[in-house]
């Protein structure tokens, strides 16, 4: 039977200290705090991938920008697209990929692609006014 971590509250979060190692505080569900000797307090959700059974971890954020409640929601979302066979690591890198795409595609970044290929074949007082 495995074993069920203690949930986390707020002020054990918040008053967890660094030591000379990195260590990790657990709230269940995969969900961790690891904490490094500098200082740096990162949330972590430990997963196995769907397909190829591996073993890794997903971050959302460190803990002052990211609260507990907020890691536990992240991670509630994570463990819906794991039970619909989806990684969520590649999930959030490909929505980001969408996002870059849409922002790139746009009238201003295209004409600022072709000014700069147009800028090398005109003269510089044609290209200041184009």
């Amino acid at each position: 039977m495995p074993r069920t971590a203690k949930p986390l509250t707020n002020t054990e979060v918040s008053k967890a200290k660094p030591r000379d190692k990195v260590y990790s505080l657990s709230d269940g569900g995969g969900l961790q705090l690891r904490i490094k000797p500098s200082g740096t307090k990162t949330w972590l959700l430990d997963y196995y991938r769907p397909y190829t059974k591996k073993r890794t971890s997903l971050s959302f954020g460190a803990f002052p920008e990211v609260s507990l409640a907020e890691a536990r929601s992240s991670r509630e979302k994570a463990r819906k697209l794991l039970a619909k066979q989806i990684d969520p690591k590649e999930h959030r890198d490909e929505q980001q990929r969408t996002k870059q795409s849409a922002h790139s595609n746009t009238l201003h970044a295209v004409a600022e692609q072709w000014l700069e290929l147009k800028k090398s074949k005109v003269t510089g007082d044609y290209a200041i006014d184009t």
